[in-house]
């Protein structure tokens, strides 16, 4: 198992793991793929994939902020998804483990996430892993 950053030539790959994450949104590809650019050139961005044999597992993609709330840096990860074959085969821990090391590089005091409602099972393997139910989330679109 290798991790691999992700980089404009996988997009075709990313845009596949985007729409199968939210199944319940409409994409303009060529909007994913100019947001896509944007990410992987922000230093406060990550984006990678985990690779078993040379096949794509998973992908994984976060962002750093500072917040008064956690009085410091923190990690949001926005995306993680393994191919739903690949489920319970370990590629979602090797996913979240790498995120946490690289919070932990940034010096990070928390990593968050947040999940749909209708995604229970990732939610069981969130609270496994260790994350607590901490609030709702909320948005607004403009």
């Amino acid at each position: 198992m290798k991790f691999k950053t992700a980089a404009m030539e996988d997009f075709e790959t990313v845009f596949h793991y985007i729409q199968a994450l939210w199944t319940y949104n409409t994409y303009d590809k060529e909007e994913i793929r100019r947001v896509y650019e944007r990410v992987i050139r922000d230093e406060n961005s990550f984006a990678f994939f985990v690779l078993d044999e040379g096949e794509y597992k998973g992908f994984c993609h976060g962002d750093y902020f500072d917040t008064f709330w956690m009085s410091g840096r923190t990690c949001y990860i926005s995306s993680l998804i393994t191919n739903e074959k690949d489920r319970g085969k370990g590629y979602g821990r090797a996913l979240m483990d790498h995120a946490l090391q690289l919070a932990r590089r940034e010096s990070c005091k928390a990593v968050i996430l947040d999940s749909g409602f209708p995604r229970e099972r990732a939610h069981r393997f969130y609270e496994k892993y260790g994350f607590e139910k901490s609030c709702y989330g909320f948005e607004l679109a403009l």
